[in-house]
């Protein structure tokens, strides 16, 4: 079930003490791990949802799991949240905590998709683009999708900008299929 007001909270929750403790850089590291644990496997999601496990064998298994991964202060986050039963927002609030870490360091995503993987140059030169338009440091997420023919798709985080050969098919397609200047013959 998701939550994103408790989702908001908790991860605030941990902003702010991670960086109380000076420990927001670790602690950020620890969510990228958790995200990626979380995503990898499928038992680890049904172990946070599952209704049947007792809390005290959930936390015996994540601490197996994380042991020498995570930080002390990570560690006891996911112990308060396994006490309190809210460990089934753990994937939701790892993903806000990054949502709120990239605000706080003034950190914009970009996702830039192409239909051929571009050379370390042409991605340097469009974030160079792409950060002269903004006060923000970008991070670059690339994706391949061959579908797009040529092009590219540029997604940040309030715009999308789709200079693709295949939406310029589609809207060629939709031109002739909507032809205005040919009467409807019946």
């Amino acid at each position: 079930m998701q939550n994103p007001r408790l989702a908001s909270r908790y991860a605030k929750s941990l902003v702010d003490l991670a960086s109380e403790k000076g420990q927001l850089e670790a602690v950020r590291a620890d969510m990228l791990v958790l995200q990626q644990i979380i995503r990898g496997s499928r038992d680890v999601a049904n172990l946070l949802k599952s209704p049947i496990i007792k809390p005290d064998k959930k936390q015996k298994i994540l601490s197996a799991i994380l042991e020498g991964k995570v930080s002390d202060l990570t560690s006891a986050f996911i112990r308060l949240l396994v006490a309190k039963n809210r460990e089934s927002s753990l994937a939701e609030i790892t993903t806000e905590f990054a949502r709120q870490y990239n605000q706080l360091k003034n950190i914009s995503k970009v996702k830039i998709t192409t239909a051929i993987p571009l050379d370390n140059a042409i991605l340097g030169a469009i974030k160079q683009k792409v950060e002269a338009g903004t006060d923000k440091t970008i991070e670059m997420e690339t994706v391949v999708e061959p579908d797009l023919i040529g092009g590219f798709v540029l997604e940040t985080e309030d715009r999308l900008y789709d200079a693709s050969v295949l939406r310029d098919l589609k809207d060629i397609k939709k031109q002739f299929t909507q032809n205005i200047y040919t009467p409807n013959i019946k």
